[in-house]
């Protein structure tokens, strides 16, 4: 028998995925304490049951911590398997030691989900795919093209360009492009420092064209606004942006809204922290409740890769 959880920041989303599989959220209770100092327990049976944990992990680290004491409460309550569906891994733009004296946050994050009792990985849009050998254990990537690929054929755009934000986002963009048979234009982005971009190079041409810029999370969206503003200036048609996850901190809504983006389209990963006319959000929902009743099933995911 199956029972699904959800931790306190897709409490949501899992509702929505629940329904879809006509299954009610088991029920949780999370003792707090004056210190702040919290502890998550099951308030029912869960012991030869495979429990499904569905838990995105933006800030603050609560997010993880909760996660990491779901999974070891479900180990200890002698659960058959647990299955993490993170959504969003937080830390996961700490994939390599790219400068001296640094963590590799991500190794660190796979270290403790297998070590709480994991015994298997469900995530979404990996900031770098190989996130996925850190851990020693099934995991299973799905891509958010499987909802934005039908809603850019809705759109019926004529001249359309998918653009990658920077170098890092090429494989995601040229995959969607080779899909919708178009083109693709690459903004190459000098970084000094996190968050802050010092110079932008567009490579390829845009002239009257609808552009879709593809990435897998917008934080300050400062990236995604400097390039939509460039590419306008060198005679796109329109701009949209399609992000799977929407951190969305710092001056971001406000950035947004000064841009000269059209459209900003993003999954529900993550719950917006404010609304915008200019941004839409499209659900998960069926992605991650057919991956949980396949692999539940022992059926391949294979039709939800596009």
């Amino acid at each position: 028998m199956v029972k699904i959880f959800s931790g306190s920041s897709s409490l949501e989303l899992a509702t929505k995925v629940a329904e879809k599989l006509n299954m009610k959220l088991g029920q949780l209770e999370v003792q707090r304490f004056s210190d702040g100092e919290f502890q998550p327990i099951f308030k029912e049976n869960i012991r030869g049951r495979i429990v499904v944990i569905i838990q995105s992990t933006p800030s603050p680290f609560d997010n993880y911590w909760e996660l990491f004491q779901l999974i070891q409460a479900a180990k200890l309550s002698s659960a058959s398997k647990i299955i993490v569906i993170n959504p969003y891994m937080g830390y996961s733009r700490q994939d390599r030691k790219d400068k001296p004296r640094v963590s590799i946050g991500a190794k660190l994050i796979a270290d403790f989900i297998q070590t709480a009792g994991a015994t298997r990985f469900v995530t979404i849009d990996l900031h770098q795919d190989s996130i996925g050998a850190f851990f020693n254990l099934p995991v299973d990537q799905l891509y958010s093209s499987y909802i934005f690929a039908p809603y850019i054929k809705s759109l019926n755009l004529s001249n359309l360009v998918i653009a990658a934000p920077d170098t890092g986002a090429v494989k995601k963009a040229k995959y969607l492009s080779e899909h919708l048979n178009t083109d693709m234009v690459i903004c190459y982005k000098h970084r000094p420092m996190a968050n802050k971009v010092d110079e932008m190079i567009l490579i390829g041409d845009v002239t009257g064209k609808n552009i879709i810029i593809l990435d897998d999370l917008i934080d300050t969206a400062t990236t995604i606004c400097r390039s939509a503003d460039l590419m306008m200036e060198k005679g796109a048609k329109s701009v949209r942006a399609f992000i799977t996850h929407p951190v969305m901190s710092g001056k971001a809504y406000e950035n947004i809204e000064k841009s000269k983006l059209l459209e900003l389209i993003v999954s529900d990963t993550i719950s917006l922290k404010q609304k915008s006319d200019k941004i839409k959000v499209l659900s998960v929902c069926d992605l991650l409740s057919t991956a949980i009743k396949n692999i539940i099933d022992n059926k391949s995911l294979s039709k939800l890769f596009i």
